[in-house]
């Protein structure tokens, strides 16, 4: 018979604060031990473990890094949704005509970071395709990326349920999705390859992988609600990385609740949760 589970006790999460700052960049303050408690709990009940030593010996002794996977969700919050936003949307709307006017080239490069299970790199795809009337004559390339293999997986299949399609507006459903049922006879939405064409998935960690992989920069960056798990010393250096990685006068969309305030030298604001490289 499993024993009671017991609190979480210092030293035990001081593992975990150690193990997902140096492995992830997520900084676990002191405060959000009992945050952790509630969170993997669900996690060692399942597993039939006792203790949260017994549960971090399992997820170090766990080669496949699906274990890895189970903690990170558990302490991080991957909220997202079709069109999350609508001010940076209604922004982007205003000004994609004098980002559009300056590329002689006609090359267009955004990055959604991390992207979770993909509404925002497919609403970024929706959104080029209704918005600009010669989309197809242009050479438009969408770089979606996450730290989790499964969100991935999930995102590049494209596939949503009627729950996820709150952002969605009535005529992009029948435009840019098939409508299907599944097992339970329930509708699912299955994003169109047409929308799914410019779009690159790929796993990358925003603290420890190098920037220097992607060699093309950026005209729109979107990056939100992520430096929310940061200590101040990883978002000041997160974001030098951004501002090398656009273009010049290139954008960045942030979180509502996030700010720039440690890199003004390098953005300037523009509207809440907008800033223009400078």
């Amino acid at each position: 018979m499993t024993t009671e589970l017991r609190d979480i006790r210092k030293e035990e999460f001081k593992l975990f604060q150690d193990y997902v700052y140096k492995n992830v960049g997520i900084s676990l303050a002191d405060h959000k031990i009992t945050l952790v408690q509630g969170r993997l709990s669900k996690r060692l009940r399942a597993l039939g473990l006792n203790s949260y030593q017994e549960y971090y010996d399992y997820m170090i002794a766990d080669r496949s890094g699906e274990e890895e996977y189970h903690l990170i969700s558990a302490i991080s919050t991957n909220v997202t949704q079709f069109f999350r936003e609508s001010s940076q949307w209604d922004f982007l709307k205003e000004e994609l005509p004098n980002i559009l006017s300056k590329k002689e080239d006609k090359r267009l490069r955004i990055w959604s970071a991390a992207c979770s299970s993909g509404e925002e790199p497919y609403s970024l795809s929706m959104f080029l395709h209704s918005n600009m009337r010669d989309s197809a004559q242009w050479d438009i390339s969408i770089l979606a990326t996450d730290i989790s293999r499964r969100v991935l997986s999930k995102a590049e299949k494209g596939v949503y349920e009627e729950k996820d399609m709150q952002g969605v507006q009535r005529n992009a459903l029948s435009l840019y999705f098939t409508i299907e049922k599944n097992e339970a006879g329930d509708n699912i939405y299955r994003v169109t390859d047409q929308i799914k064409k410019p779009i690159t998935f790929k796993m990358f960690n925003l603290v420890y992988d190098s920037f220097s992989a992607y060699a093309s920069r950026f005209d729109v960056i979107f990056c939100r609600n992520v430096m929310i798990y940061f200590d101040a010393e990883t978002q000041r250096r997160l974001i030098s990385h951004y501002h090398k990685a656009l273009l010049d006068n290139g954008l960045l969309f942030v979180g509502h609740s996030e700010s720039l305030t440690r890199n003004k030298e390098e953005f300037k604001l523009i509207k809440p949760s907008i800033y223009r490289k400078t």
